[in-house]
């Protein structure tokens, strides 16, 4: 078995049971909770956050990873204090989001890549709290030069530490294939990659080609709208089909967060998912199981995946 660093210790990966790969308990805006931190409801924040991850215990949702990052306000003394409160395992992440320090941009990746491996290794900010994934992002640009270095010290920081890594990817524009070059170039194992928010696109053949050259796909954007649900769940159900349902993980990207900004944004979000955490589980999963999955096959999405996933087998 494998140890996974969560914030509140390392587990076993056989621990890890349902698990969801890519949510955010609070993400901001990196810098704001030490210098503005009336503007974060830290503390409505924390009761709503415990209060849903409760509930999605109850109904057998066990870990979430939070992919927050610094550049995203990783807060994860808060992540600490709703692990506690909620029995669910936390996993945070240590890389880098859609804004990393315009330092970084040119810089040499081996002056970067230690800073993700201390987080790893050693903790975050003193708190002794280990990241147990690495999160690299980039959007529609593709790896532009704002992103080479980061992307280049994520995968070197994955080679010291051998955490996975999980990504934030625009599929429309097919930018997962830019990851994985660099993943390629810098000699990363492919199977300890996660190229995330694939499921933005229907198309199986770009989705079938990663699939193919090693990674694993994250289908992290649920309910959705453009596609709708269903049509992501259909995609689940071909790739499974053809033969790649054991490479697949799937997760929301639900955010709980709550500031004194847009209280409107806010109110919309749970519009649009009141299941925040457990649409996968109240709705995808059962809907695949009308489609024809098995149960075992459909479950083993959240729980046997993960495990390997973690496991690097």
């Amino acid at each position: 078995m494998t140890t996974v660093n969560t914030v509140l210790g390392t587990i076993d990966s056989s621990e890890l049971g349902y698990t969801l790969v890519h949510e955010h308990v609070l993400s901001t805006s990196a810098g704001l909770k030490e210098v503005y931190p009336e503007f974060i409801d830290r503390e409505g924040t924390a009761a709503s956050a415990t209060t849903h991850l409760k509930e999605s215990n109850s109904e057998g949702v066990s870990s979430i990873i939070d992919m927050a990052p610094f550049d995203l306000g990783r807060d994860v003394l808060l992540l600490k204090e709703v692990s506690k409160n909620s029995k669910v395992n936390i996993i945070t992440t240590t890389g880098s989001w859609l804004v990393p320090p315009r330092e970084f941009v040119g810089t040499n990746p081996d002056l970067i890549a230690p800073l993700y491996v201390r987080e790893v290794v050693e903790g975050i900010e003193g708190t002794g709290i280990k990241a147990g994934v690495i999160k690299l992002a980039t959007d529609k640009e593709g790896i532009t030069d704002r992103f080479e270095s980061v992307s280049r010290a994520v995968a070197r920081a994955q080679l010291e530490t051998g955490v996975p890594i999980l990504t934030h990817t625009f599929s429309p524009a097919f930018v997962g294939n830019e990851q994985v070059q660099i993943f390629k170039e810098e000699g990363v194992a492919l199977n300890r990659v996660c190229i995330g928010h694939s499921n933005d696109t229907t198309n199986v053949d770009y989705l079938k080609g990663l699939l193919d050259q090693g990674v694993w796909l994250g289908l992290d954007h649920f309910p959705g709208s453009d596609p709708d649900w269903e049509t992501r769940t259909l995609v689940i159900k071909q790739l499974i089909d053809q033969g790649y349902g054991n490479r697949i993980m799937l997760s929301h990207d639900f955010n709980m967060r709550q500031h004194r900004g847009n209280i409107e944004e806010r109110t919309a979000r749970w519009e649009r998912n009141p299941d925040g955490y457990l649409f996968i589980k109240r709705h995808v999963l059962p809907r695949l199981i009308e489609l024809g999955v098995s149960e075992k096959s459909a479950t083993a999405l959240n729980e046997e995946n993960v495990k390997r996933f973690f496991e690097g087998s």
